[in-house]
């Protein structure tokens, strides 16, 4: 067994304009100081990274880590949601996204499109740069808007729109295995990805592709009432990143699942702060230890209720509660007597 590594912190909900938060020194103090022992970068996020520097020069690499290291936190992962959603978009939230998009590629989804791709590759490479093996991404989606069979979907509909899917990402996944790289895909509503189910259609479309795992995250699983602790079982072998984020889901007569287009704090399911929701945490830290996790437990700091600043100083003491230093014997071995193959037999009456 593993015990897993953190607690980190994912920066992307405290980037900002104002310090701490507006720079890569001041930040990663900041997150020692609440502590964490590791930060997970948005690789979009200009305030910390020059992402096209960091995919050619490792020198750059080097000095960026080393920042870090003098303020006391090592870089877990580089994230591309961003850039990972705007793979594959529904003509539906083309205005929705194109903020994601620099300026020149707006209004034109095929740039666009090649923009993000781009951007994850040059992702892939920072990463190996930094002598991490893998990242985090959006799968993005086509099929997202016909998730509600009503009007009936026509046949094949899902089927093309995975088949789509696939063939954007499978030359990012080979590219990814050319630099030694994972692609963990947020299993996250509003992505085609969203769930088990969904991660499979997508798998078998890419021949099961060594490199796309999953990151995990409960919060989304309570808020589809799917049972995250099982999950656990049935995908071991591809989740490859944690977050540690927190949901309740209280259904009324008024509303459920879908929300009622309800507000965050108004809404049946919502995010809440580590350790302020239903998610069983302490269950999930045993079985990702029982099965050698070996990655970071990185917050994502999501809530409608609580300050962000005292969330992430709550999630790091939080992760350091639940973290399980994992055992290196037997709890029974004071009552160990030996044995030995004769011994065995002779236990066994075999030997009469």
């Amino acid at each position: 067994m593993k015990t897993i590594q953190g607690p980190g912190l994912f920066l992307a909900q405290f980037a900002g304009d104002q310090a701490p938060f507006d720079d890569w020194r001041s930040i990663t103090r900041w997150a020692a100081e609440c502590g964490y022992a590791g930060v997970q970068v948005p690789s979009g996020e200009g305030r910390f990274l020059d992402l096209a520097r960091a995919a050619s020069s490792k020198d750059y690499c080097d000095e960026i880590a080393g920042q870090a290291a003098e303020a006391g936190v090592a870089i877990t992962e580089l994230s591309a949601h961003i850039q990972g959603q705007l793979v594959a978009v529904h003509p539906a939230y083309d205005l929705a996204f194109e903020g994601f998009a620099p300026a020149e590629v707006r209004g034109n989804p095929k740039a666009r499109q090649d923009w993000a791709v781009e951007q994850v590759k040059l992702t892939l490479q920072a990463s190996r740069n930094f002598g991490l093996d893998r990242i985090a991404a959006f799968s993005g989606a086509l099929a997202w808007p016909y998730l509600y069979p009503w009007p009936q979907r026509p046949a094949g509909l899902v089927e093309a729109a995975f088949d789509e899917l696939a063939a954007r990402w499978r030359p990012i996944l080979d590219a990814a295995e050319e630099l030694g790289q994972d692609i963990c895909y947020e299993i996250h509503p509003g992505e085609d990805l969203h769930d088990g189910a969904s991660f499979e259609m997508f798998l078998e479309r890419v021949a099961n592709h060594s490199r796309a795992k999953m990151l995990y995250d409960p919060s989304h699983y309570v808020l589809q009432c799917l049972d995250y602790v099982a999950h656990l079982d049935d995908y071991a072998e591809r989740i490859g990143m944690f977050h540690v984020k927190d949901a309740e889901f209280n259904p009324t007569g008024r509303q459920g699942v879908y929300g009622g287009f309800q507000a965050w704090v108004d809404r049946a399911g919502r995010f809440r702060s580590p350790g302020d929701g239903q998610v069983d945490f302490g269950a999930i830290f045993a079985k990702l230890a029982a099965m050698d996790f070996d990655g970071w437990a990185v917050v994502e700091w999501e809530c409608c209720l609580k300050h962000p600043e005292d969330g992430a100083r709550e999630g790091a003491q939080f992760v350091r509660d639940h973290i399980i230093r994992v055992t290196d014997r037997a709890f029974d071995d004071f009552a160990d007597g030996g044995a030995d193959e004769a011994a065995n037999r002779k236990m066994l009456g075999l030997d009469r």
